[in-house]
């Protein structure tokens, strides 16, 4: 057994998967072996939901079933939604999401299952998936002081949220790109949330435990949040009536320790795929809107720094980079653009429990012990 230290597990190999496969170098992503570029111009979220999960692209009738019984399981019980209002005063959304996803067991028919019937593992996290939208729209609302939106039965994931979230059906440019926005975020490998997600699961411990510790870890910034720091920059770019190229340039010589949000990534050494396609659709967003200003301002930016040669040093945009303008132009509040990482990840999230416990070993790595030896105990009246 090695003893070399990995700090961050950086580069260690814990599991196999088929669910996702990135090539930082090239800027490739695919799905199951589905480039990302095709699957977000042509497939909806429930698709590949369903790919995630079941190993290959749904037919027509494998696909209306599946999109029935994610329609079906969307509401929340009352418990739930008194919950969330209680919380609406003061609590942060991811939060709030963490703590509804922990009560989705009560009452759950599968709740004393097995965790290790797979088929009770999928309907859990189906369900999860399901009533995540209705809990984050509602949450919005009620800490707006306005009353949740029930479900429409008959729309689709994205526009269903959105229309919970305004009380009005998206129109058909919206509806796309959100949608096209959760396909981006479904899966991304053993980031730090799935991979929580995995150690919880190792345990055999159930799908909404582990579902909720995917939840929490993806809350810390240094994981979830950089889209929301996009904005918050473009805001006080916007704010201040300053040129975005020279804000970030007095920003990087004269702030310290500041970098450019978005940009880097720990597996990409060029330009994340996904936020080629977020750019495209923030650009057709705004020519929607006729108010491109958050186009122009991330667009201006991206070729400063790319003349400034930070691409070539592998430091490049991230999907945070667009996707923070993207949920904005949707009127998406900012502090929610994490938890709808969240909504969209918990695809990735079930897949890969499904599949490393179809060959499970609990993970337990090993710490270097680095602490005092042999010290002698010391009765506490004489210490």
């Amino acid at each position: 057994m090695s003893d070399e230290l990995k700090r961050g597990l950086e580069g260690v190999l814990v599991a196999e998967s088929s669910l996702s496969n990135i090539d930082g170098d090239a800027g490739r992503l695919v799905y199951r072996g589905y480039a990302i570029e095709d699957l977000a111009r042509e497939a909806s979220y429930e698709e590949v939901c369903y790919l995630l999960w079941h190993g290959h692209l749904p037919d027509r009738d494998e696909l209306d079933a599946f999109e029935d019984a994610l329609a079906n399981e969307r509401a929340v019980d009352d418990r739930i939604l008194a919950t969330l209002d209680e919380l609406a005063g003061d609590e942060r959304p991811m939060a709030a999401l963490r703590t509804a996803v922990s009560m989705f067991s009560a009452g759950d028919p599968d709740s004393a299952a097995n965790p290790r019937d797979r088929e009770a593992t999928l309907r859990k996290g189906r369900r999860v998936a399901a009533k995540v939208p209705t809990v984050l729209a509602a949450f919005d609302r009620l800490r707006n002081g306005e009353k949740p939106v029930e479900p429409h039965p008959d729309l689709g994931y994205a526009a269903n949220f959105l229309y919970m979230l305004t009380g009005e059906e998206p129109d058909e440019v919206a509806a796309e790109t959100f949608d096209q926005a959760l396909v981006l975020h479904a899966d991304h490998g053993l980031n730090a949330s799935t991979f929580t997600t995995m150690v919880i699961a190792s345990t055999f411990a159930d799908a909404y435990s582990a579902l909720t510790g995917g939840v929490g870890a993806l809350s810390g910034p240094l994981h979830g949040g950089a889209n929301q720091d996009v904005m918050e920059m473009l805001y006080e770019i916007d704010e201040a009536g300053a040129d975005p190229v020279d804000f970030v340039a007095d920003a990087r010589e004269n702030r310290e320790d500041w970098r450019v949000p978005g940009w880097g990534h720990r597996v990409y050494n060029v330009k994340d795929p996904r936020a080629d396609i977020l750019q495209s659709r923030l650009e057709e967003l705004g020519e929607s809107a006729d108010d491109t200003k958050w186009y122009d301002a991330t667009t201006a930016i991206e070729n400063h720094l790319r003349e400034e040669g930070l691409i070539e040093k592998g430091i490049a945009p991230n999907v945070d980079f667009y996707s923070g303008s993207v949920y904005h132009q949707l009127g998406i509040p900012m502090d929610m653009y994490t938890p709808i990482f969240a909504m969209s990840r918990v695809s990735g999230w079930l897949g890969h429990i499904l599949e490393y416990q179809e060959n499970n070993r609990l993970i337990r790595p090993r710490a270097r012990y680095t602490g005092p030896e042999d010290e002698s105990f010391v009765p506490v009246d004489e210490r």
